[in-house]
C-alpha cells in the first residue's frame, strides 16, 4: 500500500483533529510537568495546519508535511512550535521526488523528523521529551521497511507508544519540568503524548 500526495493530506487533517480532541488529555500532561500549554498550543497549531491543507491540492508528498510543518511553525510559537514544526518540515524534505509514501518513506520522513529535533533542540533518548517517542518509532520505522504501510505504522505506532510509557519513569532535562526532578517520575513527557498519538493516527488511516 502507497498513498498518493492527496491521501497523505487526508491522513494529516486526520491527525489534526485527533490532536485537536486531545487538547485537554496533552494539557494535563503537560500541567503534571510544569508548564500546561501544550495542548493549547499543539491545538492552535492544528488548526492553522487545517486552515492551510483543507483547501490544498497537493502536487507531492512532501508539500503536505513542509506546508503542515510550516503551519505549526508559524502559529505556535515557544519551543514545541519549533520542534514539532521541524518533525514535518525535515521529514517532509526528505521525502523530495517520491510520488507516494510507503514503508521506505515513513522510515525516511521518521529520521529526518528525529535528526532535525534533536539538532534543534539539543535533547537525546533518555531527556524526557517527544524525542523518547520519536527515537523508537524512527528505529522501527527502518526495521519494517519491507512490511507493506498498514503494517510498518502498527509497528511503529506501537514503539513511539513503549517510548512514551518509558519516559515516565525519566528525570527531565529540559524546560520547567526540569526544576522538579524525581517529582517528575510517574508522568509521561507531553510532546511524546503528542508524537504517539499522531503516529497513532496516522495507522488509523492507513487501516481504514
Amino acid at each position: 500500500m502507497e498513498l498518493k500526495p492527496n491521501q497523505v493530506r487526508l491522513m494529516m487533517i486526520q491527525v489534526a483533529d485527533a490532536i485537536i480532541a486531545a487538547e485537554a488529555m496533552l494539557s494535563q500532561a503537560d500541567r503534571d510537568l510544569g508548564d500546561g500549554d501544550h495542548g493549547l498550543g499543539m491545538k492552535r497549531g492544528m488548526e492553522a495546519v487545517k486552515v492551510q491543507l483543507e483547501p490544498l491540492e497537493p502536487s507531492s508528498v512532501e508539500q503536505v508535511f513542509v506546508t503542515t510543518g510550516t503551519a505549526m511553525m508559524s502559529s505556535m510559537g515557544g519551543a514545541s512550535g519549533a520542534l514539532f514544526g521541524t518533525v514535518y518540515r525535515a521529514g517532509g524534505k526528505a521525502l523530495a521526488g517520491r510520488d507516494v509514501l510507503d514503508s521506505e518513506g515513513l522510515a525516511l520522513l521518521l529520521e529526518a523528523a528525529l535528526d532535525g529535533v534533536m539538532k534543534r533542540g539539543g535533547a537525546k533518548p533518555g531527556d524526557k521529551t517527544m524525542i523518547d517517542a520519536l527515537a523508537p518509532a524512527a528505529a522501527k520505522s527502518r526495521e519494517v521497511t519491507a512490511l507493506d504501510l498498514p503494517d510498518a505504522l502498527t509497528a511503529v505506532a506501537a514503539a513511539a507508544e513503549s517510548g512514551k510509557d518509558a519516559s515516565k519513569a525519566m528525570i527531565a532535562q529540559f524546560g520547567r519540568a526540569k526544576t522538579l526532578g524525581e517529582a517528575c517520575i510517574g508522568f509521561p513527557d507531553a510532546g511524546a503524548c503528542s508524537v504517539t498519538i499522531m503516529l497513532s493516527t496516522m495507522r488509523d488511516y492507513v487501516l481504514g
